[in-house]
């Protein structure tokens, strides 16, 4: 070691020149470390913030949003870190670009599995990969778009005469959310599995209490994201998940039943040389699985659960939030009401059956304006406000900032409606127009702008079915109806736990339409 007489005896060069590469050296350690700790996206809360504002989350979310496009709330005694964001290059990288790399949320996790098992939205890699592809192919052919045009439009006439029994007959106000909730379960059901619940009318005992425990399996599934004692009750097998047990257990018995039955038919007609029957059977989608030699009763019972789930919870809040914009904006109701008598060409002596025989493919894509009416529902209140990738490896997004491996990555279909850089300073306003050019055509926007139904590989494959079934329900109603809120100056709110809902319901009243162009 030098002493201080060596020190001394070294060239002032020398040690000046050492002593600069000391302060480069320290320098760039002290930048390394500073973009370290810098390059994570800016806080924007705690989980103490989140679960103070539970009742406006999506809200609060987009509060944050306004400030930054892309969030963090950092993780709590072991609890995964959160980067929320609502920044469309973010979503296109997360969903597209860098698709392999943000999976399913839950694809590791066993808070859905007793529930969902491994169907379509539980699962990533091959598995998903293997599904997809399946029903990719179901969904693209003509023969189950029209047959879930029929079931649509079967559905819509029923609850066109609930309406004309309850609503008018009888001068109640109803409750527009619980019959969608019904009649999107029917419809789904229908469509996937080929069985008529009938949950609308109540004329079907075991289709009622399968649709009572799937609702209640659902709702005591969500509880468990926000209680950490769920594992050691479901052990111990009390309480909720006692309960939540005794409901997947009469849901399984139900599906399972179907399955059977439906594998023994297709036996049966395979012994018949009967093309009629053969093609009667092959319309519904648990049908064309079958025959497509997909015969895991376990497969198909979570193919069944997934897609059933997906069609009704999507489209009946999609529809009872249209409906409310529909109260809100009685002028944009009525220009609704007109396209869709211009295009059906009906007239006041017309019946519900009338009205829905004169609705086909030719009558939907005249829709122009109902279609643009749906969108800018969907774009202001999607119903899944908020959707989740989990990061597999530490990564880094386009706007530079990092994420590591665990963080889950939440991009916000709610917030993204309502952001001025993405819509304009009328972002919050609702205004179908914004979606058709001067000619009166539709404008679609890009997937990851407009995130409704996702993007990227895992966007939505039932889009197009969804919006069909949409416009049938409305064409139908709207035409038939004026539809009011039963109380102008009620608050309505929102429960938004992972789908968009109306807290307590959407109450309307409906009154039959004086027909006229």
């Amino acid at each position: 070691m030098m002493d201080l007489d060596e020190v001394f005896s070294i060239p002032s060069s020398l040690l000046a020149t050492t002593t600069l590469a000391a302060v480069v050296i320290l320098s760039v350690v002290v930048l390394i470390h500073g973009r370290k700790r810098s390059s994570y996206h800016p806080v924007g809360g705690s989980i103490f913030h989140q679960r103070k504002n539970m009742h406006r989350i999506q809200d609060f979310r987009t509060d944050v949003a306004r400030k930054h496009k892309t969030y963090r709330f950092p993780g709590f005694l072991g609890s995964t870190s959160q980067v929320l964001t609502v920044d469309p290059v973010n979503v296109e990288y997360m969903l597209k670009t860098y698709f392999a790399n943000y999976g399913n949320r839950w694809s590791n996790d066993i808070t859905l599995i007793d529930l969902l098992g491994e169907g379509i939205f539980n699962v990533d890699g091959e598995k998903w990969h293997h599904q997809r592809k399946l029903t990719s192919y179901e969904f693209s052919t003509k023969t189950l778009r029209d047959y879930s045009n029929k079931v649509s439009k079967t559905n819509a006439i029923k609850l066109a005469r609930i309406l004309a029994d309850q609503a008018v007959a009888s001068n109640q106000t109803i409750d527009i959310q619980d019959l969608f909730e019904k009649a999107a379960l029917d419809s789904a059901f229908k469509v996937i599995v080929g069985v008529e619940l009938d949950v609308m009318c109540g004329t079907f005992e075991e289709g009622i209490r399968f649709s009572n425990s799937l609702d209640a399996a659902r709702s005591l599934i969500a509880r468990r994201l926000v209680n950490v004692f769920w594992k050691i009750k479901r052990y111990l097998n009390i309480g909720s998940e006692a309960l939540l047990r005794k409901c997947i257990k009469e849901v399984d018995e139900f599906v399972y039943k179907i399955i059977k039955r439906k594998i023994e038919e297709q036996v049966q007609n395979s012994s018949h040389d009967n093309h009629d029957i053969q093609m009667k059977k092959s319309e519904d989608v648990l049908s064309r699985f079958l025959e497509a030699k997909q015969t895991d009763t376990k497969y198909l019972r979570d193919m069944i659960i997934n897609l059933v789930m997906a069609g009704k919870d999507t489209t009946s809040a999609a529809l009872s939030f249209f409906f409310y914009m529909m109260c809100k904006h009685p002028d944009i109701q009525e220009k609704i009401a007109k396209e869709v008598i211009k295009a059906t060409e009906v007239n006041q002596n017309s019946s519900f059956d009338e009205l829905a025989a004169n609705i086909n493919e030719n009558t939907l894509d005249k829709m122009l304006y109902l279609h643009a009416a749906l969108t800018e529902t969907l774009r202001l209140y999607p119903p899944l406000p908020a959707d989740g990738k989990v990061c597999f490896s530490d990564d880094t997004m386009p706007d530079g900032f990092r994420v590591d491996k665990g963080d889950l990555v939440i991009y916000l279909p709610y917030a993204m409606g309502r952001m001025e850089f993405l819509w304009g300073n009328d972002a919050e306003e609702f205004r179908p127009e914004r979606w058709l050019g001067e000619s009166g055509r539709f404008h679609p926007e890009s997937p990851f702008k407009f995130t409704a139904f996702q993007a990227g590989p895992r966007i939505c494959l039932g889009k197009e079915f969804a919006y069909r079934q949409m416009k049938i329900f409305c064409m139908i109603l709207l035409a038939s109806y004026v539809f009011k809120l039963s109380d102008e100056n009620e608050e309505v709110k929102y429960d938004s736990s992972l789908t968009l809902t109306f807290n307590g319901g959407l109450h309307l009243i409906a009154t039959p339409r004086v027909i006229h162009v």
